[in-house]
């Protein structure tokens, strides 16, 4: 299971739920072209928006950074608007650092939010890193402070990648990774957003960062302890590597206590190395040789949340995968089986984050407070085919699960847990990982599901 849902680190769209049910536990959580789409997201409880090209770089406003055309359009440090000196809370080190920043335009929410998630792809040589921001607008027309989202290295010899706790205003509160408004139920919620991005380089270097995706999720699905029921669609099964969690167990207990709670990084890497990612010798030369799948191992590691203390933090799995050559990585919510089957119909698989009693899900044998499996396809019944990390060998890690019971466990915003109480679901968050440059098929269903 993975620690990025304990009740104590995150929300997943339910602080409302804890605003609107007495007694109810603290809320559980956890496309890079200018081609124009059509619009079939009309009506979704869902507005998942980013900066991704040439022009939307050259747009906002820039402190220092300059964007760069080319295969991957992105923004990179130009000439510095100052130094910085920052403590990293994590190892008590104090560095000065070199910085620019780009802030992007105001983004009205087509659909006003409970919560909103920010998701980002970018590179970070040694001796670099970036810092992501949000500060909104709500409903009343006051504004939010501008809130830390996430600071964040690919690697870990600089700073520790961190989320920042501890951040409210009385309206709003950051939850690990995820904006969500303290009390839903006054009607409240955020309109708008931008975003800012610090890039940081040692003084000096040359070298910077570079950002090709900024963007964030913005969300209100309604309360429910179940769903409708969607007719089965085609049936169709990727073919994705299947790695299990638990044959690391006791593994590097730093990193969130080793392998049995490593469900997000394990499903990140099965879907990076279905679009072709791979490490290197070198890369996972740190690992202890005797260790099956090394590459979850250096998924662990290079996913972690030092100040969440797991390696769930949705946005670095998602920011994980994009440093991976050629591919992106985006945190949203999906509305039904129907979303995920048409992704499947055109080669993308999705990790899905779900909580369940071990009665709800038939042939799990498990209940769990939140964990993330890989979904990989449907049956020709319309079951869901997923490979499930929680499973006790990579060759157990493909199942079947039930389509009705699926469906209403991912996508409730309300359940029930072990001792009766009233907790949250999450609502339909996925991680979609898919090329840089997607097919015209890929594009379209991206599309269909709200993602560009």
């Amino acid at each position: 299971m993975s620690r990025a849902q304990q009740p104590s680190r995150r929300t997943v769209l339910a602080v409302a739920v804890a605003a609107a049910v007495a007694g109810a536990a603290s809320p559980a959580t956890a496309a890079d072209s200018t081609a124009a789409e059509p619009d079939d997201t009309v009506g979704r409880p869902v507005d998942n928006h980013a900066w991704t090209t040439y022009s939307d770089w050259r747009g906002g406003t820039a402190d220092g950074t300059r964007a760069v055309a080319g295969h991957r359009p992105g923004v990179v440090i130009g000439a510095p608007a100052g130094t910085t000196a920052y403590t990293d809370p994590h190892t008590g080190t104090t560095a000065t650092w070199e910085y620019a920043s780009w802030t992007s335009p105001v983004h009205p929410l087509a659909v006003p939010s409970t919560e909103v998630i920010a998701s980002w792809n970018a590179h970070t040589p040694a001796g670099t890193w970036i810092q992501i921001e949000l500060q909104g607008t709500y409903s009343d027309g006051t504004a939010t402070p501008w809130y830390v989202m996430g600071r964040w290295a690919a690697g870990d010899g600089d700073i520790k990648r961190t989320s920042v706790d501890d951040q409210t205003d009385g309206k709003s509160t950051i939850w690990t990774d995820t904006f969500a408004i303290d009390d839903a139920s006054t009607g409240l919620r955020l309109a708008s957003y931008r975003l800012r991005l610090t890039l940081y380089r040692k003084p000096g270097a040359k070298n910077t960062p570079t950002v090709w995706r900024l963007g964030a999720m913005g969300s209100d699905v309604p309360d429910r302890f179940t769903v409708p029921a969607t007719a089965p669609g085609p049936a169709k099964e990727l073919i994705v590597p299947r790695y299990s969690q638990e044959i690391h167990k006791g593994q590097y207990p730093e990193y969130d206590n080793g392998g049995e709670a490593w469900c997000s990084p394990t499903s990140s890497q099965m879907i990076i190395e279905y679009w072709g990612g791979r490490l290197t010798k070198e890369q996972l030369a740190w690992v202890d040789p005797s260790y099956a799948d090394p590459q979850v191992c250096h998924a662990a590691r290079y996913t972690y949340d030092y100040q969440y203390e797991g390696c769930g933090n949705w946005p670095f799995n998602a920011a994980y995968a994009a440093t991976f050559k050629d591919l992106q990585g985006v945190v949203t919510r999906l509305g039904s089986l129907t979303d995920l089957e048409t992704l499947i119909a055109a080669g993308i698989p999705a990790i899905t984050s779900q909580s369940f009693l071990k009665e709800e899900l038939t042939g799990a044998g498990y209940g769990t407070s939140g964990h993330l499996m890989t979904v990989i396809g449907f049956t020709a019944e319309g079951d869901v085919i997923a490979n499930d990390p929680a499973s006790p060998s990579d060759e157990a890690v493909r199942r079947v699960y039930k389509r009705r019971e699926w469906e209403n466990i991912w996508l409730r915003t309300k359940r029930y847990n072990a001792s009766g109480k009233v907790v949250s679901g999450t609502g339909g968050v996925c991680y979609l990982y898919f090329p840089a440059c997607p097919t015209p098929r890929q594009r379209k269903a991206l599309a269909a599901v709200g993602v560009r």
